[in-house]
């Protein structure tokens, strides 16, 4: 039974955006790939914001370079399939959800990779009853997510595509570049409809995991999506993504203030970067990712800690625990930079004291 769409924790990108796909489809004049249902102009426009021409504002769903955005468009208005790289915490699945959502109006056809990823769920698989009860057959085969995007003419979105084990990545090869799916066991094929494509992502961090072959990168585009150049650039996405999940946990508590926000960006990017904001203190890094996501973590749970445990406003002391849990990976480590940290920089800087109480009452 499907719950009310009030009820879902988290909406896919076509549910939750539903009103803005369809004035963009509405005031869109372009033209559209096979099957697309945007043209690539609109798909960027949703990703990245703009004005409609009947006046309504479009927010943006990823802030950063624009040709990075419109590279990744334009390979998948191709036959190339698309490779999104980057460090933990680069919105990876979240370009690649939204992307799928806006050119297929369905981001659900995924495959999630791990080390346990069987060669079965990239082709297909078999319904063991009706195999024996009626031999093999169309009826008793169970269409992967990739299979069903190929007969669609739908994106297919493989996550984390380097922590799937070498063969089983290769079973992508014969997909990608000859656009069909053999099935020798009916003497058969699935031939993929216009409009299908691939968006894998990988983890610059998974590299020598399984990394994959030659033969299957040549079958790529690949856009690499960096970490924000700048921090108001930083402050802006955890702001509007924090403000977001929010809403749809409908947590009881004000939106945190920039301050708060600018100074968890600010101890994320120093201590990423081994440098202080000034330039003026090298600093020890931590072996935690500490990336953008990580940031909306931190600050969102104040947000829950405020809001349950204190009287709704975002302090220093509701996020102090968060910043541990982030920064304190390997408690031996990680615990040495975090301390050194708070006291040659927290410690000194101008209105930061009651960050620095906070966080060192948490040790």
């Amino acid at each position: 039974m499907t719950e009310p769409r009030n009820a879902v924790l988290r909406q896919h990108a076509e549910q939750q955006f539903a009103e803005e796909l369809a004035a963009l489809a509405e005031n869109d004049t372009r033209p559209r790939p096979p099957n697309w249902r945007l043209s690539p102009w609109a798909v960027a426009t949703y990703l990245l914001g703009g004005t409609l021409p009947n006046g309504m504002t479009i927010p943006p769903k990823y802030i950063g370079q624009r040709r990075l955005i419109e590279a990744a468009i334009a390979t998948l208005a191709t036959d190339r399939a698309l490779l999104l790289l980057g460090v933990p915490g680069t919105a990876k699945t979240w370009v690649s959800e939204h992307l799928a959502a806006a050119i297929a109006a369905d981001s659900t056809l995924l495959i999630q990779g791990t080390a346990g990823t069987a060669e079965e769920a990239i082709r297909y698989g078999w319904n063991y009853a009706r195999l024996l009860a009626e031999g093999p057959s169309m009826a008793a085969l169970v269409a992967s997510p990739l299979m069903r995007a190929m007969s669609l003419g739908k994106i297919a979105r493989v996550e984390e595509l380097t922590r799937i084990p070498s063969d089983v990545q290769d079973s992508l090869i014969t997909i990608l570049s000859e656009k069909t799916l053999p099935i020798p066991e009916l003497n058969a094929e699935v031939q993929a409809v216009k409009g299908f494509n691939v968006i894998a992502t990988s983890n610059d961090r998974d590299r020598g995991v399984n990394d994959l072959s030659a033969a299957l990168k040549r079958r790529f585009n690949t856009v690499v999506l960096p970490l924000p150049e700048t921090e108001a650039e930083e402050v802006e996405i955890v702001r509007s993504r924090v403000e977001s999940i929010g809403r749809a946990l409908e947590l009881p508590a004000e939106a945190p203030s920039l301050l708060e926000i600018q100074r968890v960006v600010t101890v994320f990017r120093e201590l990423r970067g081994g440098i202080t904001a000034d330039g003026k203190t090298k600093l020890k890094v931590p072996s935690s990712t500490l990336s953008t996501a990580e940031a909306i973590s931190v600050v969102t749970s104040g947000i829950a800690m405020a809001a349950h445990f204190g009287d709704g406003v975002v302090r220093a002391a509701d996020l102090a625990g968060g910043m541990l849990g982030a920064v304190v990976k390997d408690p031996v480590q990680d615990r040495v930079v975090w301390l050194e940290y708070l006291e040659t920089v927290v410690r000194t800087r101008d209105d930061w004291d009651d960050l620095y109480r906070a966080c060192r009452e948490m040790l």
